[in-house]
């Protein structure tokens, strides 16, 4: 499984419906167990985001695939970046360096 963080904004409609947040982050997570990942964790954060999630899921096709779904409902704008765990990142530096 790869990992994935995303970063997330309320759209104004979003804003408006904020008393429903934690259970659309319950729903988000359903959503990602239907695709085979997981809701590693979620944060409401202060500054220039206001969650912050972290995923897994299988590739990033299918996390691209869920961060259409998620946005198609309105409420939040993300911006998702992989993420490499120290050993994921051992391995693209023996790589990189041809060990």
């Amino acid at each position: 499984m790869a990992t994935y963080i995303t970063l997330a904004n309320w759209t104004d409609q979003g804003v408006k419906t904020f008393a429903d947040t934690t259970k659309r982050a319950v729903a988000a997570g359903e959503a990602i167990q239907q695709a085979g990942g997981r809701l590693v964790s979620t944060y409401w954060t202060l500054g220039p985001y206001d969650f912050v999630g972290v995923l897994e899921l299988a590739n990033d096709e299918a996390a691209t695939a869920f961060a259409l779904r998620l946005g198609a409902q309105g409420n939040i704008r993300t911006t998702t970046m992989r993420a490499f765990d120290a050993s994921e990142m051992d391995a693209i530096i023996a790589r990189a360096t041809g060990g």
